[in-house]
């Protein structure tokens, strides 16, 4: 059995140790700067939170405008297209006028000599009704070139053939003699110049025949004369010069 001093020491111990000993609350101690670390660490990272929600606000701004920029940009192009296009076809409205007028000037000369030859043609034609004889006789009584075009040229050719008891017509072919000057050379152009068109330079003369056709010389030269010959097989029955 314990003594009395032993129960005492028991006692003593589950009052420390036991459940009715007192609570003891364990708490570490950490130095001050710990506790300054950790609140750096949290501004720290409210500074970057903060500088995040200005930078995604100033991005968003940024973009806004060169998005309006973008549009400025596709609005300028189109415009710019848009005057491009009037202008050009302002410039082909007026280059069209000009070469309308150019060809409406060409075209009124043409038909104002044209007026002129058909007036002469009538008084050849009074002139030329009384002719009778036993002789044959195949002449030019007129023979013309007109500019049509930059080197393009139309000629007329007015026949009479003054008929006889034997030839009753005049069979034979037209010839024209063109002469021009380029680089400073004289040159020369017979038609018809192929074969294929030697039939439309073919004549069959009754009492008048007017032959008209166009030629073309080389660009950049220069019209020098026009002669007209009539040839029957390989006899020249007559010729003349054109009216430049």
């Amino acid at each position: 059995m314990p003594t009395p001093a032993v129960t005492l020491k028991i006692r003593k111990f589950r009052r420390r140790f036991g459940i009715a000993a007192p609570r003891v609350v364990v708490r570490t101690h950490l130095s001050w700067p710990w506790y300054a670390g950790g609140v750096a660490l949290i501004l720290l990272l409210f500074l970057v939170i903060i500088w995040l929600f200005l930078q995604r606000g100033e991005t968003g701004s940024m973009e806004r405008e060169l998005e309006a920029l973008r549009t400025q940009v596709r609005d300028l192009d189109g415009e710019l297209l848009r005057l491009r296009s009037t202008a050009g076809t302002e410039q082909s409205a007026v280059q069209m006028e000009r070469s309308t007028q150019q060809q409406l000037t060409s075209r009124i000369k043409v038909l104002e000599l044209e007026n002129i030859a058909l007036k002469e043609d009538m008084r050849l034609f009074e002139r030329l009704l009384p002719l009778a004889g036993n002789e044959t006789v195949i002449r030019l009584e007129s023979f013309r070139v007109v500019p049509d075009g930059l080197q393009r040229y139309h000629y007329r050719a007015l026949l009479a053939f003054q008929s006889g008891k034997r030839a009753p017509e005049f069979r034979g072919r037209l010839q024209i003699l063109v002469v021009f000057s380029a680089a400073g050379k004289r040159q020369e152009m017979l038609l018809p110049v192929k074969r294929e068109d030697a039939e439309g330079f073919q004549l069959e003369v009754r009492n008048f025949l007017r032959k008209e056709g166009a030629f073309e010389i080389p660009p950049g030269s220069k019209l020098e004369s026009v002669e007209a010959r009539v040839l029957q097989g390989d006899t020249l029955k007559t010729r003349r010069m054109a009216q430049l």
